[in-house]
This record gives C-alpha cells, structure tokens and sequence, in this order.
C-alpha cells in the first residue's frame, strides 16, 4: 500500500558509519588523535524540513565544488511512539519504508555536523510511502542508476546496527514519534551526481525515486 508523504512535523534523522565496508576504511583515522577509537554510539544527524523533496525534483547544487554525492538510503517510517524500545520489540515501531536520496556535498567530515553539506534546500527527496509489513529491510538492495547507466549497488545485511537495534540504540535516549523517518545511513563508495544528471534509485520491493540534479541559481 503506497501512502502519502509524512507530516509536515515528521523529522529525519540520518545515520553516518552504519556500512561495515566504511568503518573499516576509516579505522586508521579514527585510531589517531585526538579521538582514538571509533564511535561507540550512533552519529545521528537531522535533514530538516528545508531539505524535503518528491519524487522528480530538481536538486539545486552549488558550482562549487560543482557535485554532490547521492547517499541513496531506506528510511524506516515510525508509526508509533517510541521511547527506550529493546530490539526484539523494535519493528513493531515501523509503519513503512521509503526510498531515500541522502544528498550531500562530498565531505569526510563525522564528528561534527556537516550541516552546510547535508542541509541544503531540497537536499532530501524521498520516494513514496510504502506500508509493507512483510518487506525485509535486512535482505534488501538497492539499486542507482545516473542517466539511465548503473552505477551503484548496495545490500543492507552489512549494517553496523540494523534497523532493529539502530531504533533500540535511539530511543535509549531519545523518542520517536509517528511519523518521524530514520535513514538507515549511506553504504561504501557512493556515487557523484552533476549538474545535468539524471538519479534514479531502486528498492524492490519499494519501488523508486528519480529526480535531476541542477546548478544553483545565482543570487
């Protein structure tokens, strides 16, 4: 069943380092000072409601450095409030999935916020609502393609925290609200998009999303 998009008040969370494939490239960094050792706890980011687009919208980038990188995601739709939630109970929380763009300029940046990279205007198109009890979110893939060539593919049975524990490790802290969207955060090696380029990202299961990427108006 394909629903509409989330309230207006619904908030996005995104989740960096959740790609086992990423945290072991970036061991040697986080081995080093000042921090020496990797996070412990998930490094969460918001896409505010700025960042909020549909299916076929045309994403806006700066000409410099003239790209974006497309962090293609599934976001977990909470259906019910969620407040120190174990594991076990923890999908029980989700109400559907959406195909995500996590669009962001380039950066290496994890222990601060890259708000001025992550977001922009229009800097998170999602696909349409899909209510689908029996998808399994660990089995999925996904699927980009850049002007009709593939170019990029990822599962999501390599995640650092899956879904279930991602909602756990969260609300021991914080609480989810109906509505609100968990990204389940970027893979390995995501793909570059330019000014001109056509994305297009694919879940079976869930459907697609499409939309341009553009230069940013001059002022």
């Amino acid at each position: 069943m394909i629903t509409s998009f989330p309230a207006a008040r619904a908030t996005v969370y995104g989740v960096l380092l959740n790609d086992r494939a990423t945290l072991q490239r970036l061991a040697p960094q986080f081995d080093s000072a000042p921090y020496k050792a990797a996070p412990r706890a998930p490094v969460l980011y918001i896409k505010p409601r700025n960042t909020f687009a549909g299916n076929h919208a045309a994403v806006a980038i700066p000409a410099d450095p003239g790209e974006v990188r497309i962090d293609a995601t599934i976001g977990l739709v909470i259906g019910s409030t969620a407040t120190r939630v174990p594991a076990s109970k923890a999908m029980g929380h989700v109400a559907a999935y959406a195909v995500v763009s996590d669009v962001t300029l380039p950066h290496e940046n994890y222990y601060r916020p890259a708000i001025r990279q992550r977001d922009r205007d229009g800097f998170c198109p999602m696909g349409e609502v899909v209510a689908a009890r029996d998808f399994d979110v660990s089995q999925a893939a996904l699927h980009i393609a850049v002007n009709g060539q593939p170019v990029y593919e990822r599962r999501f049975d390599q995640l650092v925290r899956p879904a279930a524990q991602l909602i756990a490790d969260m609300t021991e802290f914080m609480t989810l609200s109906a509505g609100d969207v968990l990204l389940l955060g970027p893979g390995e090696g995501s793909p570059v998009a330019r000014p001109g380029d056509t994305v297009r990202i694919t879940v079976p299961g869930l459907g697609e999303l499409c939309h341009t990427v553009v230069l940013e108006a001059q002022p």
